[in-house]
């Protein structure tokens, strides 16, 4: 049988799927090399910064022991079961708390009004100071918040504790509610004043975040909800917020991740109390990263190792809440799609 001429037809190729090959230029091969490099920078310092806090602090936690994460006094050149973590943490996720409880429908009304309501000019200008806002020093809030926020809030604080006294958080010890010469200074200092604070320097980042996702809801299906009738408000209910979730989600725990690790503004406002306080009225607070700035400068070396400990702990609890945030993000709408 005589083989088919080379300018002839050819031969049908077998069923199944076509094998692409591609071939990438150089700059497509830099890229590549460039963003994988970046990625593997990102990790690398991560895990640096991990294991150096995990090295320093070894000798803190093999003293410590299991108490380290149940004791809530800090007296590290006290000897074994002095120091703990249990009141700063606690302090601190409280402020991170009160401070994402304020700043996520601030953040969120200021999203959905620069995304959806806002003019187009207005729309440019509320952009740049949003941005702006994210880029004030965190100590330039602190000193706003000690010299006063914390004073003209001290009237606010006093009827909380009045009036909503049965919410515990808001409840008061040692302090006589009917006095009315009670000095203003024993409702400032506190978590609360903190967490205010906190929350007015995470919210510009939290809502660039959320206008950023919000911005990429499908106009397709903004159309079809004018099409069928909704209201401007039945159509972000419908359309913008489900497919904002994960930037929602994403914008608030990047906030609160920024707020666990809030020093200078917080250091400048509480005052330091090494024992669990729920009370976020009253003076007195602690938190992780005020109390390792605190003490640090004139430590020991054991006492050095167990403020690395203390900081270990507040490495692992942000990666906690990033990697919980991340997982949900990536099951979202808007996270799957980005």
């Amino acid at each position: 049988m005589n083989a088919p001429a080379a300018d002839g037809p050819r031969p049908p190729a077998a069923d199944g799927p076509r094998a692409l090959t591609v071939n990438p230029g150089l700059s497509d091969r830099l890229f590549l090399a460039w963003a994988r490099g970046s990625g593997t920078l990102v990790l690398l310092v991560m895990l640096a910064v991990g294991g150096y806090l995990a090295v320093r602090s070894a000798d803190a936690l093999s003293t410590a022991g299991w108490s380290f994460l149940t004791t809530e006094n800090w007296n590290p050149d006290g000897g074994r079961g002095q120091f703990g973590v249990a009141a700063v943490l606690t302090g601190t996720v409280l402020i991170g708390g009160i401070a994402v409880v304020l700043a996520m429908p601030l953040a969120l009304g200021c999203a959905l009004y620069i995304s959806e309501y806002a003019p187009r000019r207005l729309k440019r200008l509320l952009v740049g100071l949003v941005d702006l806002m994210a880029a004030v020093p965190s100590v330039v809030y602190g000193v706003w918040g000690f010299v006063l926020l914390q004073y003209e809030l001290a009237g606010v604080a006093r009827w909380l504790a009045t009036y909503a006294g049965w919410f515990p958080p808001f409840r008061t010890t040692g302090i006589d509610l009917d006095n009315p010469l009670n000095p203003p200074v024993i409702y400032t200092a506190s978590s609360l004043m903190a967490g205010i604070v906190v929350a007015f320097m995470i919210t510009p980042i939290m809502c660039s975040i959320m206008r950023e996702v919000f911005d990429q809801a499908p106009a397709g299906e903004r159309e079809g909800a004018y099409a069928l009738g909704s209201t401007r408000w039945g159509m972000i209910r419908s359309v913008v917020l489900p497919f904002g979730r994960g930037g929602i989600i994403g914008g608030t725990m990047l906030g609160l991740g920024r707020a666990l690790g809030e020093t200078i503004s917080v250091y400048l406002i509480l005052s330091m109390q090494f024992e669990i306080q729920p009370h976020v009225l009253q003076t007195g607070g602690s938190a992780v990263a005020p109390m390792i700035a605190l003490r640090y400068g004139d430590s020991s070396p054991f006492a050095v190792s167990a403020l690395m400990a203390a900081g270990l702990t507040l490495f692992l609890l942000t990666l906690a809440v990033n990697f919980a945030a991340a997982a949900v993000v990536a099951r979202s709408r808007s996270g799957a799609s980005s």
